[in-house]
This record gives structure tokens, sequence and C-alpha cells, in this order.
């Protein structure tokens, strides 16, 4: 594939763009962090995208969304990270919609696509149940009663957990704790009798929670895909996430440049922009050459998702690995060069550090998928 965007593509990346500098700059980021908004996001933002579609960028058409597929997806979370915009995107329409159009049979569907595409359906997934990624060590345990299953156990880093109107709940309902076989994915309703709800400060306030189930009860049409066979389903949801995350860590990467970029032009030292010192030269070309190799890495992983689905597990942990490093790397030296300053909190640039350090573990983080991508390998 050629390693460009479509005419389509450029156009609703630059309404996303335009949309979001005049809607979300990082000055509502910092507002929504000053205030302490108990959503952590603006609602009324949230409608304003629904409006524009992004809800509905990968719900088909007969279900009343675009059906615009992942590069479209892609490009708004590239441009959301570019001004950090708090929104639920990636919990509800890169994870959720995943998990439901992946594993939900025709009901939840029809019941779940309309209201995400228009914007009046918050969802989270609930998976990590410990500090390291490991999306397959699950001791939530899920009970067969006469009715459906009852849900025991304990959830963290749960994205938008804390405002999601339904959770996407893997638990266990056979085999031991670090099997892959034995587990199974539950729709559960959020005011759902025996579930608590604890929203978390992560430190570059992305919204978490910790999600605890005591004896929640859910009914056998509750069950996404096939009781014991959930793990199949949550691997390749997780694989649309590590791709769309790493397309927003790319929008992230490229603002953090440009503005660096800019400050080497202004700072002056003995009389000449720091921009023309040699060694800061050199610093600045290794950042231009990783950034570039990122991009073609996330629109290729992004177009594999559509169009090379057999692909997508070695590109998931390509390009996560890849953009965990090149995040990592530009956000570091950013703050270098740019001196003290940058580590003020007066300063948007420690936003963008902090943010860095979330999404590296965010799915996986480097270590992780390098592993990953040599086991898919044979190696």
């Amino acid at each position: 594939m050629a390693l460009v965007l479509n005419e389509e593509q450029s156009l609703l990346k630059e309404t996303a763009n335009e949309f979001l500098q005049k809607n979300a700059p990082i000055t509502e980021f910092r507002k929504l962090r000053d205030e302490g908004n108990a959503d952590g996001f603006s609602r009324e933002l949230w409608q304003e995208m629904a409006n524009l579609g992004w809800t509905g960028i990968l719900v088909p058409e007969k279900f009343g969304g675009l059906d615009f597929g992942y590069p479209g997806l892609g490009v708004i979370l590239e441009e959301t990270g570019r001004t950090l915009a708090a929104t639920p995107l990636v919990s509800t329409v890169l994870l959720g919609c995943s998990a439901i159009q992946l594993g939900g049979i025709p009901a939840q569907c029809e019941e779940f696509l309309p209201t995400i595409a228009k914007g009046n359906c918050l969802m989270a997934l609930a998976f990590e149940e410990g500090a390291h990624h490991a999306p397959n060590r699950i001791v939530t345990n899920a009970k067969k009663t006469s009715n459906g299953f009852q849900i025991d156990g304990e959830k963290v880093l749960v994205l938008d957990g804390h405002v999601a109107d339904h959770l996407i709940v893997a638990a266990r309902t056979s085999g031991a704790a670090d099997e892959s076989d034995g587990i199974t994915l539950f729709l559960v309703k959020a005011d759902a009798p025996g579930m608590n709800r604890t929203r978390t400060a992560m430190v570059d306030s992305r919204n978490s929670a910790i999600v605890r189930f005591n004896g929640v009860e859910v009914g056998k049409e509750a069950v996404i895909g096939e009781v014991d066979q959930g793990y199949r389903i949550l691997e390749q949801v997780l694989d649309r996430g590590r791709i769309g995350l790493s397309a927003e860590m790319l929008g992230s990467t490229q603002e953090v440049f440009g503005r660096t970029i800019a400050y080497l032009k202004e700072r002056k030292q003995f009389d000449v922009p720091i921009g023309s010192f040699q060694a800061l030269k050199h610093r600045a070309a290794w950042m231009f050459c990783d950034i570039e190799l990122s991009i073609s890495v996330v629109l290729d992983a992004l177009s594999a998702i559509d169009e090379r689905p057999e692909d997508v597990p070695a590109m998931a942990s390509l390009t996560k690995a890849r953009l965990s490093d090149t995040f990592f790397h530009v956000s570091n030296e950013a703050i270098q060069m740019h001196g003290g300053i940058g580590m003020t909190d007066e300063a948007d640039m420690g936003f963008f550090l902090k943010r860095a350090r979330v999404t590296q573990h965010l799915f996986g983080d480097a270590p992780y998928h390098r592993n990953r991508y040599a086991l898919l390998g044979g190696y």
C-alpha cells in the first residue's frame, strides 16, 4: 500500500485539526485538570464530536455510522494527541465499538452500535488486574448461576471507567489464572448492584478508574462471543487499541517536536539562536528521523486492520514498541532543549512528558511488545 493518506483521509485530518485547535486546545486540558472536573472531559465537546460523525466512524452505515475505517479514526486520534484533548474516543470508539463488532451477537450490535454512533453511550474495557500489562492473567471470577453469571474481583487502569455507561469485563469462567483459555467477556451495566467504581488520578490526567465487582449478577445474554473463548476477541481489541493509541502518541510526538524546533529558532545564546549549534542540530535530526519512521509504521498498521487482518498482531506490537520509544525519546529531548522552563507547570511541555510516560505502559510497553513480536515471528 502507499504510505500516504488519500484525499478523504487528508480532508478529515485537516477538519479534525481545525476543530480541536479551536475547541480543545491544551488550555482546555489544563482547565479540566485545574478545576478537578468530575467527568474529566467536556460532555458538550463530546456531543459536538458525535455531530461531526467521529463517534460513529467505525460503525457500519446500517447502524447509523460512517464506516470510515481505522485509518479515519487514526487521523482523528493523531490530532487529539496534538492538543491532549480529553475525550472517550479511545475507551468508547476504539475499544468498546471494536469489541462489539468483533464479538457481539446481532442483538448487542443493534442495541449498542447506534447509541455509540450518536454519542449517547460511553463504554470502558476492564481487563487489567496488576501493575504490569498481562491480559491473560485474569483472576476476576465469573461463576455460573441459574440465571447467568456472578462476577467477583477487581480491575485497575480502566480507561474512563468512572463515567462509562457499560463496561466490557474480562472474567475467568474456567482454567488457571495465567491461561488464555477460560476467559469470557461480559457486557455489564455501570449501575449494576455490587459494582463499585473509584476514579484514580493518573500522572498525565487521563481518565481511569479501579472497578470492584462484589457478586455482580449478569444474564447469559451479557456474554460477548463464546463462554471461555473471550481471549481471542480481547487480543484483537487490544491490538486495535495499541495501534490507535500509537496514532495518538504520534500526534503528541509531532507537536512536541514542532514546539521544540520553534524554541530552538527563537531562544538565543551568545547572540545567536541555539538551533544554530551543531550538537542540537544533530539531536533534532535524530528526532526527525524517528518521527518519519513512526509516521509510516502507524499508517501501515492502521491500514492493516482494514486490509490485512492476518498482519495485525505483529503490526500492533511493532507499532506500539516503535511509538513508545519515539515518544519517550522526543519528549526527553524536548525537556532538555527547553532547559529549566520545560519542567515548570506554566509550560505545556511537561504535559507531554507525563503523557509519554503513561502511554508507554498502556496496553503493553516496548519490552513487552518486542518480546511478543519475536514470539509471533517464531523466535
